[in-house]
């Protein structure tokens, strides 16, 4: 019986899989969106104000983090927890793959996610001026978070692995 439990447990980790599927249908869907905001500004470039054109390339800088932390968190946590990728040989594969634990990409995550704070807190510093003080104020304080929140993490995981004897 508990043989039979042990074996159950261990293939319902297959569920995630759909979930990890679903990602990389996010991808497309971010995919889509990129190339919608530039098909939509391309006709638009020569009117466009500096700080305009300023706010749509970061837009599309965070929308190429989000696919990388998409893409990391869909091929790492397939590895981590359901089954190694097996690519064939003469294909060409990730460097990073097989090598990122589950630690790890919680630190990829948390910086990637300050990452795109960043942008965003850089896209309400140029529109200053369209911006309640109260609103940048709180935006502040939230990517701070963001920021404090990956430290720790990253602490936490150091003295982890230290602890361990894994550096």
């Amino acid at each position: 019986m508990e043989r039979f439990i042990e074996n159950l447990m261990y293939g319902a980790r297959w569920i995630l899989a759909p979930i990890y599927f679903g990602l990389s249908l996010a991808l497309l869907m971010l995919g889509i969106k990129f190339f919608q905001e530039i098909f939509h500004y391309l006709p638009l470039i020569i009117e466009m104000k500096e700080s305009d054109l300023v706010l749509l390339v970061l837009s599309l800088v965070d929308m190429a983090l989000v696919g990388g932390l998409l893409v990391m968190v869909m091929f790492s946590g397939y590895e981590n927890f359901i089954s190694q990728l097996d690519i064939n040989e003469g294909r060409e594969k990730l460097s990073w793959l097989g090598k990122v634990d589950s630690g790890t990409l919680k630190n990829k995550v948390a910086a990637s996610i300050v990452a795109i704070s960043s942008i965003h807190l850089l896209k309400v510093f140029v529109n200053t001026e369209k911006v309640d003080t109260e609103y940048l104020k709180w935006y502040v304080i939230i990517h701070l978070t963001f920021v404090v929140s990956a430290f720790a993490m990253g602490y936490l995981d150091k003295i982890t692995r230290k602890s361990h004897g894994v550096d």
